[in-house]
């Protein structure tokens, strides 16, 4: 005679504690239209200014409404400027360096700075 296992039976699910399938099927369609339309409002505040932002940008509005942001560029403007002076006078005076350096090392070492 010939045994055959029965084979385990197995657990069974556990239970969903909330179904939106239950509560979509209870709600009637102006309930319905009330949610989206919540949910639409909520969207709107909540991105409108975001919007609002993004097209000011996009129209190149943003620095010249705004007096502030546009003196701001103007100081960065000239502190540039500035720069661009004092890089020109950095590299005269690397310059300077050099010639002063080579002179040097040619009345120490004439006989090697022949190349």
């Amino acid at each position: 005679m010939m045994l055959q296992a029965v084979p385990p039976v197995p657990p069974t699910p556990p239970a969903i504690p909330f179904d939106p399938n239950f509560v979509l099927t209870r709600l009637d369609s102006p309930a319905v239209v009330m949610i989206v339309l919540a949910a639409l409002v909520a969207a709107t505040i909540v991105l409108w200014p975001l919007a609002r932002a993004l097209a000011r940008r996009l129209e190149g509005k943003s620095v010249a409404a705004d007096p502030g942001l546009r003196h701001d560029l103007e100081q960065v403007t000239h502190r540039l400027t500035e720069v661009d002076g004092l890089q020109a006078r950095v590299a005269e005076l690397e310059e300077r360096v050099d010639f002063a350096e080579r002179l040097l090392a040619q009345s120490r070492e004439p006989g090697r700075l022949q190349s």
